[in-house]
Formats: C-alpha cells, sequence, structure tokens
C-alpha cells in the first residue's frame, strides 16, 4: 500500500504541512503545474547538503580522533554519496511522495538514484526549518549511525592511492585526473572525471563532487587494470 503523506509527516513531526510538501516537488513538475504556486526542492537540497556534510563531519571527527584527515575524509564521501542517500531515501519511501512530471514518472524518476538523494538533502533541510539542528541531528542519527559503525577497513580505501600504487609499479608519474564534462545547475552539479595515466585515458567516473568523481574514475580504473 502507497505511504500517505500525512503519516509520514506525523512520524517526523512536522508542524509545517506545505514545508514537508516542498521537499518532494521536483522541478520538472512546476512546468506542467504552474499554477499550483509551488516551489520546487532545489533550495532545500541546497541547505540540507551543506547541514548533511556538517554533520558527518562533526560525528566522524568525535568518533575517531585517532584517524587522519584523509580517512575521515574518505569515510565522509562514502556516508554521503549519492548511492548512500538514495538507499537511505529509498527505505524511507520517500519516492513515493515525489511530484514528477509525466516525461520523469515514464522514465523511472521515482527511483533514480541522483534524484532520490537530493530529495533525502531536501528532507534534511526542510526538518532543519521546521525543529531546528537538535531534532535534525536525531533524525540523521538514526540513519547513519549503523552505516557509520558499520564501516571497516576495506570499505577506507582509497581508490585514488590504490590506483596510484599500481600505476607507479609500471611507472614513474602518477595518475593525473581532469575533469570532462559538468552537468546541471551551480548548486547541483555533476561531475565527470577522467583519469590519465600510461598516455591514456583508463577510467571515467561520475559524481557530484570532483573529489567523488576522481574516487569514482579510479575505482573504474583498478577494474580494467
Amino acid at each position: 500500500m502507497k505511504p500517505n503523506i500525512k503519516d509520514f509527516q506525523k512520524k517526523l513531526g512536522f508542524s509545517n504541512p506545505d514545508l514537508l510538501k516542498t521537499v518532494f516537488v521536483h522541478r520538472s513538475y512546476l512546468n506542467e503545474h504552474k499554477n499550483e504556486n509551488l516551489t520546487s526542492n532545489e533550495r532545500l537540497e541546497f541547505l540540507g547538503d551543506s547541514i548533511l556534510s556538517f554533520w558527518v563531519s562533526q560525528k566522524l571527527y568525535l568518533l575517531y580522533p585517532h584517524l587522519p584527515e584523509g580517512t575521515l575524509t574518505n569515510m565522509r564521501t562514502i556516508l554521503v554519496r549519492t548511492e548512500t542517500l538514495a538507499k537511505i531515501a529509498e527505505e524511507l519511501k520517500l519516492g513515493d511522495f515525489l511530484l514528477l512530471s509525466l516525461g520523469e514518472e515514464k522514465s523511472g524518476g521515482r527511483k533514480n538514484k541522483s534524484l532520490l538523494a537530493n530529495t533525502f538533502e531536501a528532507l534534511v533541510g526542510a526538518i532543519f526549518l521546521d525543529q531546528g539542528l537538535e531534532k535534525t541531528a536525531n533524525f540523521l542519527a538514526k540513519q547513519f549511525d549503523k552505516l557509520i559503525f558499520s564501516l571497516d577497513e576495506k570499505d577506507l580505501k582509497d581508490y585514488k592511492s590504490l590506483l596510484q600504487e599500481k600505476v607507479q609499479t609500471k611507472e614513474k608519474e602518477p595518475p593525473q585526473y581532469k575533469v570532462l564534462k559538468e552537468e546541471g545547475p551551480d548548486h547541483n552539479k555533476l561531475f565527470v572525471v577522467g583519469v590519465f595515466a600510461f598516455g591514456k585515458l583508463i577510467g571515467t567516473g561520475k559524481g557530484r563532487s570532483k573529489q567523488e568523481a576522481e574516487e569514482n574514475a579510479a575505482k573504474n580504473a583498478l577494474v580494467n587494470f
């Protein structure tokens, strides 16, 4: 049975139903419903992205005082990457509440990982505006604590470092990373990065930050190494 947004509102303790509705308004929906006077979730997503990064960074900093900055960065990348956020969004059934254009609906927008990740960030922003930082932190702890404590050494491997080690067994120069393409608005860029070694392109990767795209490019290069 399809979840009821009023039940979801009650579960999260939202006092502003209009704010919660905005979380689920994809910009494509606005083009076909201009008379509804709605706002897309992009501003909430912008806010939620910053709050999420802050919360995860603080959590890791306090939990692991012995770990160096590089390892903490790798952990944060794993926790806030698109795949992780999309999985949480799926568990919360956020896709069921989305307001999409007919085209986005037909193309599987409710299961689109990037769209789901963006919606989760918008939800974080909305919880912060509706209930404040403490309640937002409590919500994020419920979603991320198990993930944080389940990270092990194999999860913390830096694909860029692994690739550099492999490349430099064959040549002195380390691999080089180059942004091949940028897509989307400034606040929600998708970067396509290529990694080059031995005078050729050996892997490409996508990400919502250059760092994530470089990690994915290195990961893909390692598969074919």
